[in-house]
């Protein structure tokens, strides 16, 4: 049985584009597949901790270590686990959230996700698919604000480094732009997921 890990990071809860779409984006792949098992991980209502000293020990040594070391097992597993990864990403300050950015502090572990080789870093979970859905007030896709742009390259980037590049991005773009401009944004947004989960999966590396 397939399954999927959607991640959504939004603070405004049920009123967020993003985690509409990744919604959407999660039911125009189970239609195709009514038994793929998905999992939700709602960083916006129940975030994890950023890293702190405690985390960046060897081996925990304390409960309070031990229960941070847990967390991050328990993280990993849920990737590990699935075939498919679908990512909420409202854009903040041209960047991502930093509830977002905590989950990747404690999904990449070197060993666990990705390992050092003498030919330079090797991800460990090749094979999967991820989809990640972009939501921001302006246009960053092109244009002269495309290089105050740090939420595309750095999702990519951090994907890549844990072995996941095949990666689909579904952009909303222009949201605070006027009313017509939102509209468009959303039906580009909802035309881009229908054509998306079409696409076969890339083969594994």
């Amino acid at each position: 049985m397939s399954s999927i890990l959607a991640i959504t990071s939004s603070a405004l809860g049920a009123a967020s584009v993003s985690n509409q779409l990744v919604s959407d984006t999660v039911e125009a792949l189970r239609a195709g597949s009514p038994s793929t098992n998905v999992r939700l991980r709602d960083l916006g209502e129940a975030p994890v901790p950023h890293l702190t000293a405690l985390d960046l020990v060897p081996e925990p040594a304390t409960g309070e270590q031990r229960a941070l070391r847990s967390l991050s097992d328990e993280l990993i597993a849920e990737l590990q686990a699935a075939d498919t990864l679908v990512i909420g990403a409202p854009m903040y300050n041209f960047g991502i959230p930093s509830t977002l950015k905590a989950w990747f502090d404690r999904v990449l572990r070197a060993g666990v996700t990705f390992r050092y080789t003498n030919s330079g870093p090797e991800g460990l979970l090749r094979g999967k698919r991820a989809f990640v859905v972009l939501s921001r007030g302006g246009l960053y896709s092109e244009g002269p604000a495309q290089a105050m742009d740090a939420q595309e390259p750095h999702l990519r980037t951090l994907l890549g480094f844990i072995g996941i590049t095949d990666v689909t991005f579904i952009r909303a773009e222009k949201l605070a732009m006027g009313t017509e401009e939102r509209a468009g944004a959303l039906a580009a947004a909802e035309a881009r997921i229908a054509e998306a989960v079409r696409r076969p999966a890339a083969l594994a590396a």
